[in-house]
């Protein structure tokens, strides 16, 4: 393959503290930098991870941020999902979430990879993923199987 990820995703919000308060929280994240878009508002570029950032933008005006809809109702891009750089690290991203109301305490077990969703602060929806230690070769399950580690 000729990529190794995601450089970063462009999401919009209507509260550029509060989304970088609660990534920060959870994930550790940090603020690169901040542009000034004059009256139209302000990129920040927040790192979430090794090689990959958001882009946020906060846009005057521009209400996109508070409409959600189903999931597979949302337009082109459903969801993102995070991969947690360990099995401790999903597990202290799961606490913190689920501290902070964000995610509820189900954990997928899709075979090979273990799952969360949660929602941030403006309701988009994401996940965080990572390797599962408990994976059978070959096998995979459906959405909504529960991960025996966390029950």
């Amino acid at each position: 393959m000729l990529t190794n990820g995601f450089n970063h995703v462009a999401v919009l919000t209507n509260d550029t503290e509060r989304f970088v308060q609660f990534y920060r929280d959870v994930f550790e994240a940090e603020v690169l930098g901040v542009q000034h878009l004059g009256e139209e508002g302000t990129l920040t570029f927040v790192k979430i991870g090794e090689n990959a950032e958001f882009n946020l933008f906060e846009v005057s005006g521009n209400t996109e941020a508070s409409r959600q809809t189903p999931m597979l109702g949302r337009g082109r891009i459903d969801h993102l999902a995070l991969h947690a750089a360990s099995l401790e690290s999903f597990e202290e991203i799961r606490r913190r979430l689920i501290e902070r109301g964000a995610s509820d305490e189900f954990v997928t077990d899709f075979g090979p990879v273990l799952s969360l969703f949660f929602r941030d602060p403006d309701g988009l929806e994401c996940e965080v993923c990572v390797a599962n230690p408990d994976a059978q070769p070959g096998v995979t399950n459906p959405p909504g199987t529960p991960a025996a580690r966390y029950q």
